[in-house]
């Protein structure tokens, strides 16, 4: 394990009173305000260490917070008037979201006064305002967005990164996704020595375009001095298998697999439910494997991983679904309160500056050859 990868709990980012603060956008979702609060006290309830800055309209949070009593003095609302909506255009949020509950978010991450900002908003809109606000991280060119996804491995879930920031990524942007995943990975599933594939049509080094060739290089240079292993190239299939721990896409296809991935577990939990409703007997063996099947949902639940978290910024940033219920924003809270803990962003940012001098000594190198 290298210096600047310490496991979670060794280091700690406190608040005033010893405690984590994550800001907290209470706008923006589907269900509303009072699921956000609901979230936070869940995990209030459970983690002692927290403490929230939460943004909106004043009047109506204090009401919704003063219902929750574990939090009680773990919360300061910050007020602010307006809202971005799922249908607002990222560029008409960037000039006149100054009022927004997002931009708000974003600002306590940027003045220090929170480690983490959390939302349930418009991810176009978030991305955009998250790279105004907190400002890419020197180096680097297009920032990411990692999830969790479900896998045959024994921590059950591999990191998938980029999966929907930007559709286009070059070699230096796949090298950088490829040390921020690693890092993450070994940071928020515990792994010592991740191992990181590069997606591709297929795992011969022949296949693919030019950039995933020149990626793949620069990926395999990296890996000793980065401490993680690199299994080459990666197919679709091994995105929930076991071949791999960090999964290296643009964001192009990294969207179209985790739409389609959401899309395919949805149909087949609708099969499933009329297989078991097909006949009586098949309702007593519904019935016989409860509660198997309920260990299985709860393993799939898309809730209880829930959180994409943006990757390159000065400043984390996690964004919840925005249908999230309570179950789901908590576990959005969580994953930001175990990347703040960790000291994630210290060692994110150490990772893209070794990432930009591999680069510029692979390029001299290149000249010099020339």
């Amino acid at each position: 394990m290298t210096a600047t990868d310490t496991p979670v709990s060794a280091l700690q980012a406190p608040g005033p009173k010893g405690r984590i603060v994550l800001s907290i956008d209470a706008m923006g979702g589907d269900r509303g305000p009072a699921t956000v609060v609901a979230g936070m006290a869940r995990s209030a309830r459970k983690n002692t260490d927290i403490e929230f800055i939460l943004h909106g309209p004043r009047a109506e949070l204090e009401k919704l917070v003063a219902k929750r009593r574990h939090l009680t003095d773990r919360v300061e609302i910050r007020d602010a008037s307006d809202v971005v909506t799922m249908d607002d255009k990222p560029s008409q949020v960037v000039r006149h979201g100054k009022q927004t509950s997002m931009w708000s978010a974003l600002d306590a991450v940027r003045a220090g006064d929170a480690s983490v900002c959390v939302s349930c908003g418009n991810t176009g809109a978030l991305m955009a305002l998250s790279m105004m606000r907190l400002r890419k991280l020197p180096g680097v060119n297009r920032p990411a967005i990692a999830v969790l996804w479900p896998s045959r491995n024994p921590q059950g879930f591999n990191v998938m990164l980029d999966v929907g920031a930007d559709i286009r990524a070059d070699e230096n942007d796949l090298l950088q996704y490829a040390l921020m995943g690693s890092s993450y990975a070994r940071n928020g599933l515990h792994l010592e020595r991740p191992r990181v594939g590069l997606l591709n049509v297929g795992t011969e080094e022949h296949k693919g375009r030019s950039e995933l060739k020149a990626a793949h290089e620069l990926i395999q240079t990296a890996s000793v001095a980065a401490n993680f292993e690199f299994v080459g190239f990666v197919e679709g299939g091994d995105i929930p298998g076991n071949r791999c721990d960090v999964i290296v896409t643009d964001g192009f296809t990294g969207n179209v697999a985790l739409k389609t991935g959401e899309g395919t577990a949805s149909l087949i939990g609708d099969l499933l439910k009329e297989a078991f409703k097909f006949s009586p007997l098949s309702r007593i063996a519904a019935l016989l494997a409860l509660t198997s099947m309920r260990r299985l949902k709860k393993r799939i639940d898309p809730r209880r991983v829930n959180g994409g978290v943006f990757l390159g910024l000065n400043g984390p940033v996690v964004k919840s679904h925005g249908s999230a219920d309570a179950t789901g924003v908590s576990a959005a809270i969580k994953l930001a309160y175990q990347l703040a803990l960790s000291g994630f962003q210290d060692k994110i940012a150490a990772r893209v500056a070794s990432a930009v001098s591999l680069a510029q000594d692979a390029a001299q190198r290149e000249t010099g050859t020339e």
